[in-house]
C-alpha cells in the first residue's frame, strides 16, 4: 500500500526500529526490495534522488514504482531523495511521489529554513511528506582535510529549524557521508541522542551504506528511524551481474532474477540490522 512518511516513521521511532530507504533505478532493483519488505512483514521506502535521475528519469521511476507500492502487502513510500532544485520536487508531487526531500543544506541556514517551510507546505497540500538536512552530509570521494564536525548538525538550531519548517523527517550529520567509505567512519552517537530527546521529528541517517552492524544497531537504538542505502544494494546489483556472466548468462532474461535476488537479499539483511 502506498504512503507517507508519517505513516510509518513515527511508528519506527517508538518501536527503535529504522525504516530502510532503499534507491532503485529499475524494476530488478524495485521487486527486489519490496519483495525484500513483503518476506519482513516490514515498511519500506523506496524511490530514487536527483543525482540518480541521469541514469532513470523521474517520470519512468513514478510509472515503475508507484504501481508497486500500492499493490504492496506492506506499507511503502515513494520518495524522492536530495531534491536540489524547488521545480523537481514539485514535478515529484505532481508525479505522484508520496514524500520528497528538499535539501537545502549547503546554503546559509536562514535561506535553507524559509526555502524548506515554503516546500513543506506545497507538499502537505499534496498530503506528501517532507524531509529537510540540517548540518551537511558531504561526499566521500569529495572529501578533504577540513574538519568534518564544522558540518555536523547543532541540536538546539535543529529544534529552531524543526519547530520552524514544519518538517516530518530531519536528515542530520553526524559523521557519515553518501559513497564507499575509504576509512571507517565514526559517528557522534551522543549527538543522535541529544537531538532525539530535543524534537519529536524522526531524524535520518544519511550515507548509511558501508557502515558496521553495530554502528547502524547504536544508530537506531540513539534515535534515527530511517536509514538511506544505495550503494550497497548498488553493489550487490553489480556483482550479481558478474556472477550471472561467468555463470555463461548472456541474456537479460537469463540474469533478472538473479539480480532481483541479489538486491533482495542485501535488502533483507539490512532490514534485520534495523529491527525487522
Amino acid at each position: 500500500m502506498l504512503v507517507n512518511l508519517n505513516e510509518v516513521l513515527p511508528q519506527a521511532r517508538e518501536a527503535k526500529k529504522g525504516v530502510g530507504l532503499f534507491n532503485t533505478l529499475n524494476t530488478e532493483m524495485a521487486r527486489g526490495v519490496i519483495a525484500a519488505a513483503e518476506e519482513k512483514n516490514c515498511p519500506v521506502i523506496v524511490g530514487t534522488a536527483e543525482v540518480l535521475l541521469p541514469y532513470t528519469p523521474l517520470e519512468v521511476i513514478a510509472d515503475m514504482l508507484l504501481p508497486m507500492a500500492e499493490r504492496a502487502s506492506v506499507p511503502v513510500v515513494v520518495h524522492f531523495d536530495h531534491g536540489l532544485n524547488r521545480s523537481q520536487c514539485i514535478r515529484a508531487l505532481q508525479l505522484g511521489f508520496s514524500s520528497i526531500m528538499y535539501d537545502c543544506s549547503t546554503v546559509p541556514y536562514d535561506e535553507n529554513k524559509d526555502r524548506v517551510k515554503e516546500m513543506t507546505s506545497i507538499a502537505h497540500a499534496y498530503n506528501a511528506t517532507i524531509e529537510a538536512e540540517l548540518g551537511h552530509v558531504g561526499n566521500n570521494e569529495d572529501s578533504d582535510d577540513q574538519d568534518p564536525t564544522s558540518y555536523y548538525t547543532d541540536p538546539v538550531q535543529a529544534k529552531e529549524y524543526s519547530d520552524h519548517t514544519g518538517i516530518d523527517a530531519l536528515a542530520i550529520a553526524v559523521g557519515t557521508a553518501h559513497g564507499p567509505y575509504k576509512l571507517p567512519p565514526k559517528l557522534d552517537f551522543a549527538r543522535i541522542e541529544e537531538i532525539a530527546g530535543m524534537i519529536p521529528t524522526p531524524l535520518v541517517l544519511h550515507g548509511g551504506s558501508g557502515l558496521s552492524d553495530e554502528d547502524f544497531r547504536h544508530a537506531i537504538a540513539s534515535g534515527i528511524s530511517k536509514v538511506n542505502i544505495f550503494t550497497d544494494i548498488n553493489a550487490a546489483y553489480a556483482k550479481a551481474a558478474e556472477k550471472e556472466l561467468a555463470a555463461g548468462h548472456c541474456t537479460g532474461t537469463d540474469m533478472m532474477n538473479g539480480l532481483m535476488n541479489a538486491v533482495k537479499e542485501e535488502t533483507k539483511k539490512k532490514m534485520e540490522l534495523f529491527g525487522w
